[in-house]
């Protein structure tokens, strides 16, 4: 689908970007050149360059057009699998390409809604509802009134809106844009729950309603192809946790390791595995392009409790075939500040990693890490009535890594404060956000300036 804007330095950008997503390719490097050459296209691309007024009037087709063009991506990766053609370069080049095309949607949503940021205590706008441009759907799946109709066994991937959501993330040695993963049951009654692993609670059943409705900012949704599978794997995954939560059970708690060899303690993505994985008899057995951690930043990674080379990270869910992708959500009053959070991470990362920064806790990160690992410790009754001001710590969960997360949200809110103030000024004065050369280029100065110290990261 071409869109027809008016704009016309954009419809020859985008002819361009869909000649590029469509070229015909023989052999690994060519399909790796072909698509760096389509993620360089895009991310070049600058709203500065266009009117946006014209722009503006022609949103909604321009964001299908955009999602319609990821699809069709994920359906041309069935024939480069079939043809032996996906090497390590290419699966990376991909997720660049589709993290490219979710921000320019992004920059274009924001745009078409005037730039609109979220106020505390406005309300939330529930996860696969709203208008047109946030929710986009598979054109197999009619557009409802409502909310999207689940099944039995679709999975979500969404983003939250707190910097450890940014970090896990960007964790791994490929950046995405997710940050939990989940699998969705309706039982005999129509009840529609969410069977999840969250830090603070281990393996849970929560309300689904619940969960599209708190501290989200994306989502997709993915619907196995085999419905007798995917009902099977949540069923047993449903009946597993039950199991786990009556009293007398075994608890099954949150997995740090992020190891994907066995069940016993289950991190996000690793129920999706193994519900997917018992339900098929091992036929089924994600994900197909796992995450790997062997240029991440081992500093950060050993506070967190991390020892995986390679795992299951919600955004590796982009990439299984078996999967169609059959809507997708976003509030495009939270998606700056995804944006804004995600690049900060980026630095941070690539400053632990090439610059030599390591975290250096103080008497207070100290303090806090072991208050914290105490309460741990308390019943979960005493836990649920201190919640409102002690966040929930299982039993599990290291000091160091409670004194971790501490750290990185006292580093990188300063720097995402700042960008904001950038962004919000780009906005009034120009009508376009920030592009991400420009964060990139403030952060890089920030850091020369630092004199070796960011928050509580110093150069080792």
């Amino acid at each position: 689908m071409l869109p027809q804007t008016g704009c016309t330095a954009f419809d020859a950008d985008f002819a361009e970007i869909q000649h590029l997503a469509g070229q015909t390719v023989e052999s690994e490097t060519a399909l790796t050149l072909a698509l760096q050459a389509l993620y360089a296209k895009i991310i070049g691309v600058n709203l500065s360059a266009y009117d946006v007024e014209e722009l503006r009037a022609e949103a909604p087709l321009v964001l299908k057009s955009m999602y319609q063009l990821r699809l069709d991506l994920r359906e041309r990766l069935k024939d480069w699998e079939a043809r032996g053609l996906v090497s390590a370069e290419a699966e990376k080049a991909l997720r660049s390409v589709f993290r490219a095309i979710r921000y320019a949607t992004d920059m274009l949503g924001e745009l078409a809604t005037g730039y609109d940021q979220m106020e505390t205590g406005e309300k939330v706008l529930p996860a696969f509802t709203g208008t047109d441009i946030n929710t986009l759907v598979h054109p197999y799946l009619e557009k409802p009134e409502g909310r999207i109709p689940f099944r039995s066994g679709d999975v979500i991937i969404v983003r939250g809106l707190r910097h450890n959501s940014a970090a896990i993330a960007r964790i791994g040695d490929v950046d995405s844009q997710f940050s939990h993963a989940a699998i969705i049951h309706i039982d005999e009654k129509g009840r529609h729950q969410v069977l999840e692993s969250l830090i603070e609670e281990g393996a849970t059943i929560s309300n689904l309603d619940y969960t599209l409705e708190h501290g989200l900012g994306r989502a997709v949704l993915f619907r196995h192809r085999d419905s007798d599978i995917a009902a099977r794997a949540a069923d047993k995954m449903y009946e597993k946790i039950r199991s786990s939560r009556r009293r007398g059970g075994s608890h099954i708690f949150y997995d740090f390791t992020m190891e994907l060899n066995g069940y016993d303690e289950l991190f996000c993505s690793k129920v999706i595995r193994e519900a997917y994985d018992k339900a098929s008899g091992g036929l089924v057995m994600l994900p197909t392009y796992p995450t790997e951690f062997r240029t991440s930043p081992r500093d950060f990674l050993d506070w967190i409790g991390v020892t995986a080379d390679v795992s299951f990270a919600p955004g590796d869910m982009e990439l299984e075939t078996q999967f169609d992708a059959i809507a997708e959500w976003r509030d495009y009053r939270k998606t700056s500040r995804m944006r804004l959070m995600d690049m900060v991470m980026v630095k941070l990362f690539e400053w632990m990693e090439h610059h030599g920064y390591v975290f250096r806790p103080g008497l207070g990160i100290r303090l806090i890490s072991f208050f914290g690992k105490l309460s741990g410790y308390l019943p979960n009754f005493l836990k649920d009535f201190l919640s409102f001001a002690i966040p929930k710590v299982p039993s599990n969960m290291e000091g160091k890594t409670i004194g971790a997360i501490a750290m990185l949200h006292s580093t990188a809110e300063p720097l995402y404060q700042e960008l904001r103030k950038m962004e919000n000024a780009s906005i009034k004065q120009h009508n376009r956000p920030l592009h991400p050369f420009q964060i990139y280029e403030y952060l890089d100065e920030f850091e020369r300036k630092a004199n070796c110290k960011i928050g509580y990261l110093k150069k080792a």
